[in-house]
C-alpha cells in the first residue's frame, strides 16, 4: 500500500507537470518543420543568430525525439487508462 501510493503522488504530480506544457508541446509540434523553423535554422547555420541565445530547438534530433517521446508517452497513458 504505501509503495503504491507513493507512486500514486508521484504520478499525480509529473501528470500536473505533464499538462502544464501541453501548449508547449503543441507549439514545439507546429514550429518544427514549419517555414518558420527552417529559416531560423539556416540562419543559425549561417551564424546569424547570437552566440548567447539557446539553441535546442533549433536541434533536430533534439526536437523531434522529444516530440516522439511525447506521442509514446500519449500512447503509454491511453493503453494504461483503458485498463
Amino acid at each position: 500500500m504505501e509503495r503504491a501510493s507513493a507512486a500514486l503522488t508521484e504520478l499525480s504530480a509529473a501528470l500536473r507537470n505533464y499538462a502544464a506544457v501541453q501548449v508547449d508541446l503543441a507549439a514545439l509540434n507546429a514550429y518544427y518543420g514549419s517555414d518558420e523553423w527552417k529559416n531560423d535554422f539556416a540562419d543559425d547555420e549561417a551564424g546569424l543568430l547570437p552566440a548567447t541565445l539557446k539553441r535546442g530547438v533549433l536541434s533536430e534530433d533534439g526536437l523531434w525525439n522529444l516530440l516522439a517521446d511525447h506521442r509514446e508517452l500519449a500512447e503509454r497513458i491511453k493503453e494504461l487508462a483503458s485498463k
